[in-house]
């Protein structure tokens, strides 16, 4: 089992959840589509030759995100994680994804 942590803009947040959920993430016993999420600020500064969904080259930028947590199956975690970059909107986006122990 893996938890898969990753920030998202507003904007993507549903559609990203939806993608992630749609490739076996968040399956907790009979229950399906768990999460956890809170919101904040993230910043970055896009570098030359990046192609940033918000701001632009060389400036600060600070955007309202949302950090998203959930739990994903040895199974579905490669998947997973390719269903998150397809669907978030930034070129790089920022993702989390720990091994957990079993007790």
């Amino acid at each position: 089992m893996y938890k898969l942590c990753f920030y998202v803009p507003e904007s993507h947040l549903e559609a990203v959840k939806l993608a992630v959920f749609g490739a076996g993430a968040g399956h907790i016993g009979n229950y399906e589509h768990c999460c956890w999420q809170t919101g904040g600020t993230g910043q970055f500064r896009p570098m030359p030759g990046s192609q940033p969904f918000i701001g632009e080259s060389g400036a600060l930028e600070r955007v309202e995100e949302f950090r998203v947590e959930m739990v994903c199956a040895d199974k579905s975690i490669q998947t997973a994680i390719a269903a998150l970059r397809q669907a978030h909107p930034y070129e790089e986006p920022a993702f989390d994804c720990w091994l957990l122990a079993e007790f």
